[in-house]
């Protein structure tokens, strides 16, 4: 961004010194700056949650489902392009935006489930990093997940937006162990890519029921919720504190938060991509089709694969987990403010915002309590994706709704390309899970 040139009018005062000038940033570091939520977003996908769908299916199917990768690339980023610029041009968050076009009983409806589900996932997760973790310190689970558990909440509690956000883009970098491990196994290239390009059509219910999971944990609902409420935080972080300085959007500004959202979705797809790999390459192929725990993905690794790669596999979920949990908890709690007009922000002081933190701490504290309830952690995981994929078509529609509402979005409809790609991702999810259901 220029920097503002203060003018003085005729007879009036001198202006202020001027600020020593700034050192220009190079193209890395301006090409830093310009990533945000969309990055955020991106790489809050691949949780625990994500990474165990991703490893059942590399588990059980081999590499049949890297295809996928390629698949949901375009879709997420429509999806979440499109809720970005929702909430940079009504300068509200979702659900704010949905109460202006659904029944006040449906959007209460949704954001209770919105925070049950994302609850249940921030328990899985949780258990997800807590395996990881007994892996590499030898430290009881049971202690981590709550270790994990009350640092998450007292950060995301404690920490001003601009610190949270930066701190999200350096945690997204740890998805690149999961490029690494895959390159550690030395794979087939042409093999693979091959398994790329021809999609191969799941075989029966559990085929059908990986591929909901896969496309329920990519475009899963709680991302929406989460882009939007984003783009409201990083324009009350330059200032943009009201409503009315918040509406509408630059072309500028929607250009360089698609870049974002590409960025962000595509390296998301990657992490994806290699996860399936690596789990195709060492568990499918030694007939270790069935892991219960994340914990025994990342075990079964370690002979198959060597230490490095089990090492890579828990930083990984550790390192996600931490990105992703208070994106499932705060996304919840924003669309319950919005719905219920209470006070929110990451920016506002617990004392103006004390119901939102709140719910926040109620989320990852229900989380935690769910890891001594003795559930399957991985197969929670999985069908917390399954889950997620059946309702997201419906979400899907009702965001469509907003985008090409002409008068609620002040002129700055979402495009033909981007409504196309959205519907086409509805029917999808729609028809994935229908045939799961008919098989």
């Amino acid at each position: 961004m220029s920097d503002t040139v203060r003018s003085v009018e005729p007879g009036g005062a001198d202006p202020a010194p001027a600020a020593p000038p700034r050192r220009r940033k190079g193209p890395i570091g301006r090409f830093w700056d310009a990533l945000g939520p969309g990055v955020i977003t991106g790489a809050a996908d691949d949780d625990p949650s994500g990474i165990a769908t991703y490893s059942i299916a590399g588990a059980q199917f081999g590499a049949g489902f890297l295809w996928t990768a390629l698949l949901t690339w375009p879709l997420m980023a429509a999806v979440q392009v499109m809720c970005a610029r929702i909430g940079m041009v009504t300068g509200r968050g979702l659900m704010a935006s949905l109460r202006k076009k659904l029944p006040r009983k449906l959007i209460m409806t949704m954001s209770a489930a919105l925070f049950i589900a994302n609850t249940l996932n921030v328990g899985a997760d949780l258990s997800g990093m807590a395996d990881a973790g007994e892996m590499i310190f030898g430290v009881s689970s049971r202690m981590l997940v709550v270790l994990f558990g009350a640092t998450i909440a007292i950060a995301t509690i404690r920490l001003r937006y601009a610190v949270l956000a930066n701190t999200f883009k350096y945690l997204a970098m740890v998805l690149f162990s999961y490029v690494a491990a895959a390159f550690v196994l030395g794979p087939h290239w042409g093999e693979i890519l091959k398994a790329t390009i021809v999609p191969q059509i799941p075989g029966g219910r559990a085929g059908w029921a990986t591929l909901v999971a896969i496309l329920g944990t990519t475009i899963s609902p709680y991302l929406f919720f989460w882009q939007a409420s984003q783009e409201v935080e990083e324009e009350k972080a330059i200032g943009r504190r009201t409503l009315f300085s918040r509406r509408g959007a630059t072309p500028q500004e929607l250009r360089r938060r698609r870049m974002d959202v590409g960025v962000g979705t595509f390296f998301s797809n990657v992490a994806m991509f290699f996860i399936i790999l690596t789990t195709a390459l060492t568990l499918h192929e030694h007939g270790q089709r069935d892991p219960a725990t994340s914990r025994q993905v990342a075990e079964a690794l370690q002979p198959i694969a060597g230490t490095g790669a089990a090492m890579l596999y828990a930083i990984g979920l550790i390192g996600t987990g931490a990105l992703a949990i208070p994106t499932l908890a705060g996304s919840a709690a924003y669309a319950l403010a919005e719905t219920y007009a209470w006070r929110q922000g990451m920016d506002e002081k617990f004392s103006r915002a004390r119901v939102f933190y709140l719910a926040i701490a109620a989320s990852i504290a229900f989380g935690v309590a769910l890891d001594f309830a003795n559930i399957n952690p991985l197969r929670a995981l999985f069908w917390t994706g399954v889950i997620n994929g059946m309702l997201a078509p419906f979400l899907l529609l009702s965001i469509l709704f907003v985008a090409i509402d002409a008068k609620l979005m002040r002129g700055q409809t979402s495009s033909w390309t981007s409504r196309i790609t959205v519907a086409v991702t509805a029917a999808l999810l729609v028809g994935a899970a229908v045939g799961m259901l008919v098989l």
